[in-house]
């Protein structure tokens, strides 16, 4: 049976804070930032608030409702986002359905980190109790070290290539040329790539995210707010969650958007071969690999000849994370989670500046929590201006 699909919840307003190297600033004020800059795009006050998403990993010993008080809001409806990277699209997704039954008008979905490379690093060694008790002791290298045995087992299962997945990074790269607050400011070559410093074999430096500081929001409203409003507004077409799958394999090259991207799709009313932009969850290129194929946007294990053959720069036929994705804008921890969905809010509203493209609908797509040998989480979503 087909799920309810996201009618009458609309998306009007993305805001990003300035990434930054190091943790500059405390986790309170760049969450601060980020709310204000969504609400800001919204045409929206801070007191017309009444519900509130949060996710960032140096939140604690702080929560949702800690931050609600920080802020001076009083929500009727709080949502604290507890699944890594797939947490921003999970936190929409849960604050449309609260929007339409009626338990919140608008919801600020916002989401930050503080991070440096030590500060990650530390977080990483305690990040649960299976990666603290079986992992971290024996120097496991963090999630290089996890994604590194992902990335050589599809090597192997399907003929990748290394110039594969660096023909994506450099699209990437290229993309993130024409976003002024992404941290990368120079092209990357297939050169560069190959050669870099060596980070966990066959992983290389530029197959690994950059720890920054930076925070990301967007702002849903029901549609008798958004009827009073002049900004253009974003339909969430559908979408859905996975979690622990498959359950009985811990280093799958799967990890459940297959499980719903055939209702997703038919939420949307729209195919994958409809979609115009694919907004990814880029911690390593080897996940964007597995991804496309979980949302059937490629088949399985053919994702390879597919980048091959495919433009995915903002130039090309079917454009990858136009702002650079993490890779090349940098992760800001639990924001990697939000980054696509901003940046796929920002093409849909016209407002991506150099690097816009063409397009009414796109993917955006989340991924998270990374336990024993693979991230645990995983959401997506269509959007669209129909």
């Amino acid at each position: 049976m087909t799920a309810k699909d996201y009618s009458g919840v609309y998306v009007v307003g993305a805001g990003q804070t300035t990434y930054e190297k190091g943790a500059t600033s405390s986790v309170h004020r760049v969450l601060y930032e980020a709310l204000r800059a969504g609400l800001d795009s919204a045409q929206l006050g801070w007191k017309q608030v009444d519900g509130l998403a949060v996710t960032a990993f140096v939140l604690p010993p702080d929560n949702v409702t800690v931050l609600a008080e920080h802020f001076g809001l009083s929500p009727r409806w709080l949502f604290q986002g507890l699944y890594g990277g797939a947490s921003g699209i999970v936190s929409m997704l849960h604050a449309a359905r609260a929007i339409q039954a009626g338990d919140a008008d608008i919801v600020a979905c916002v989401t930050a980190d503080v991070f440096d490379t030590a500060r990650h690093n530390e977080m990483l060694d305690h990040f649960n109790a299976p990666v603290r008790d079986y992992m971290a002791p024996f120097g496991f290298g963090g999630a290089n070290g996890t994604f590194a045995l992902h990335t050589r087992l599809y090597m192997e299962r399907f003929a990748a290539m290394r110039e594969d997945f660096g023909k994506l990074c450099i699209a990437q790269r290229e993309n993130a040329l024409l976003n002024p607050n992404a941290l990368f400011k120079k092209p990357l070559t297939m050169d560069e790539y190959l050669n870099a410093r060596v980070i966990a074999e066959p992983l290389g430096l530029f197959d690994c995210v950059m720890p920054c500081t930076g925070g990301d929001c967007v702002i849903l409203a029901s549609e008798k707010v958004t009827e009073k409003l002049d900004v253009p507004p974003v339909r969430i077409l559908g979408g859905g969650e996975w979690h622990n799958y498959p359950g009985d394999d811990i280093y799958t090259l799967r990890a459940g958007w297959e499980k719903f991207s055939d209702r997703m799709y038919e939420q949307a009313r729209y195919g994958p071969d409809d979609m115009q932009f694919a907004q990814l969850y880029d911690d390593y290129p080897v996940m964007e690999f597995i991804q496309l194929e979980g949302l059937q946007i490629t088949p399985y294990g053919e994702t390879p000849a597919f980048i091959r053959e495919t433009d995915t720069t903002v130039r090309g036929t079917f454009p990858i994370n136009t702002g650079g994705g993490q890779l090349s804008a940098g992760q800001a921890g639990a924001s990697g989670g939000m980054i696509g969905v901003v940046e796929g809010v920002l093409q849909l509203r016209g407002e991506a500046g150099e690097r816009q493209v063409p397009c009414q609908r796109g993917l955006v797509s989340g991924y998270g929590m990374v336990a024993y040998g693979r991230g645990l989480s995983c959401s997506a979503a269509v959007l669209g201006t129909e």
